[in-house]
């Protein structure tokens, strides 16, 4: 456990070289153009580097080198027990690295120090060692045949797999895809955000340390509208994987059906409802359990538990303990390792945030927490987390994905009506269900169309259990045995003995 200060990490801030470059065929490398964008800091500002605003000809150049690094087999057709160990030698390096990766997370995307130093950048390692590790230990199949014939069903890398990551956790989202797609054999393009992609950008250089091809692993940095756009058209790209917003996957599905129906695995918004019932165990918990669903990582959560449905003979017990609750997640310096809520990751999204808010003001609901811009002085991008009570599931705050510190308190009468609005959303990403009732938390976990359901807990599972969602929130999962799925293709094969 590291004992570095806020004074120790502003040092290393100032000490730290930022690399913005593409890293193609195992070189980092301009992009084609010339082109860059500003690098800023969301902590106060400040310029941290030109980054390389990569763009089709650079999708052009990075498919070509990854399909052609596939087809060599260097790779591809390596026996699953080495690629297993190169991978595991990938996540021991950024476990090495883990005070620069951390470090360039928090400037980057604006999170607390130590999130990135003890949630974002061992999650990744594990995701990466998780999947390396779990490689030479999935089989085949033979299929029931005549005893003249043979049945083969076996499993084979798709070829070139897109990715494009989200910018709230740009590190972990990242090694959800690399660590099946390459434990598979895929060669890889990675596209992160643009408001995150340095943690990106310094990881392919560690994949050739471990001893991944030169090749296998490609990141352009650059705009969904360039670089994004240009692999998900591209037709020699085979699989494309998203994490993002529900818009922008569904402007994915169509560029898929112009260009070679390549596969599309989504993983997009969430409105989760956290649902309280009256003879929830422990109210206290469940009262920060809801301040943290909402504020950690500014909010800028997918699965963040932005409604929060109350049994309306507990709400006025219930709601002040939320309150007093969400006192102790403060913005503040995310270099500081006692901060626990940092700085949204732009401007762009700060005045996102702030609209939703005004729409709550204006839509009539009432403010009981927080609701404002501060620590403007800094220079930095920070807003409290905030709670409005007597919210209609109607209205925009309940069912727009606002991805920032906002919740909306909603009041129920019945499990039933509890149910009908938690599913009245476009959403399915996951809930959440408080009660000391087995039969009751197992009947609403059922009805709850969402991916992932936690019962008196928010935000439960690891590498072992599927991540994804029902509806508008995406198809495929990852995490888990299951996101190898995504990752290969299913060949049967009839030999006539």
């Amino acid at each position: 456990m590291t004992t570095l200060t806020r004074a120790d990490w502003e040092q290393r801030a100032r000490d730290l070289t930022i690399e913005g470059r593409a890293f193609i065929s195992g070189e980092y490398t301009d992009a084609v153009s010339g082109e860059t964008f500003d690098c800023l800091s969301p902590v106060d500002g400040r310029l941290l580097g030109k980054v390389a605003s990569c763009d089709a000809a650079d999708a052009q150049r990075a498919v070509e080198n990854a399909r052609a690094v596939f087809n060599s087999g260097v790779w591809s057709r390596l026996a699953p027990s080495k690629r297993k160990a190169t991978m595991i030698r990938f996540a021991s390096l950024l476990k090495q690295h883990v005070e620069e990766l951390a470090l360039l997370e928090t400037l980057d995307m604006g999170k607390p120090i130590s999130d990135s130093l003890n949630i974002d950048v061992p999650g990744a390692a594990q995701a990466l060692s998780w999947s390396g590790e779990a490689i030479d230990k999935l089989y085949d199949e033979v299929a029931s045949t005549p005893h003249d014939q043979l049945g083969l069903v076996t499993r084979e890398p798709v070829g070139v797999v897109g990715a494009i990551v989200p910018w709230n956790f740009p590190l972990l989202m990242a090694c959800w895809k690399l660590g099946p797609a390459l434990s598979t054999g895929n060669s890889v393009v990675l596209k992160p955000s643009e408001k995150s992609p340095l943690t990106a950008i310094r990881i392919a250089a560690l994949a050739v340390e471990a001893g991944i091809p030169k090749g296998v692993l490609n990141v352009l940095p650059g705009y969904g509208h360039t670089v994004g756009k240009a692999l998900a058209l591209h037709m020699d790209v085979d699989t494309l994987v998203f994490t993002g917003s529900t818009k922008i996957a569904k402007q994915l599905m169509i560029y898929s059906g112009e260009s070679n129906m390549k596969r599309i695995w989504l993983e997009a918004g969430g409105k989760s409802p956290n649902i309280v019932f009256a003879d929830a165990p422990d109210l206290q918990a469940a009262a920060e359990a809801a301040a943290s669903a909402i504020a950690f990582n500014q909010g800028e959560v997918c699965t963040a538990g932005s409604r929060l449905l109350v049994e309306r003979s507990i709400k006025d017990t219930f709601l002040p303990l939320v309150i007093e609750a969400l006192k102790g997640w403060k913005p503040g310096n995310p270099l500081d390792p006692a901060t626990n809520v940092g700085a949204l990751v732009d401007t762009q999204q700060m005045n996102t945030v702030l609209s939703y808010i005004e729409a709550g003001h204006s839509d009539g609901a009432k403010l009981v927490a927080g609701g404002k811009r501060i620590l403007e002085e800094t220079g930095g991008t920070y807003v409290e987390p905030t709670i409005f009570d007597g919210v209609s599931n109607a209205m925009k705050i309940a069912q727009e994905e606002i991805f920032g510190p906002v919740l909306s308190v909603i009041a129920f009468d019945t499990a039933e009506e509890a149910i009908q609005i938690a599913n009245d959303t476009p959403y399915g990403l996951a809930a959440a269900v408080w009660t000391r009732d087995i039969s009751k938390a197992h009947l609403t976990a059922k009805a709850l169309r969402a991916g992932s359901v936690w019962v008196n807990q928010y935000d439960g599972g690891d590498m072992t259990a599927p991540f994804g969602g029902f509806k508008q929130s995406g198809n495929g999962r990852d995490k888990s045995l299951h996101a190898f799925d995504k990752y290969t293709e299913l060949k049967s094969t009839w030999i006539k003995l």
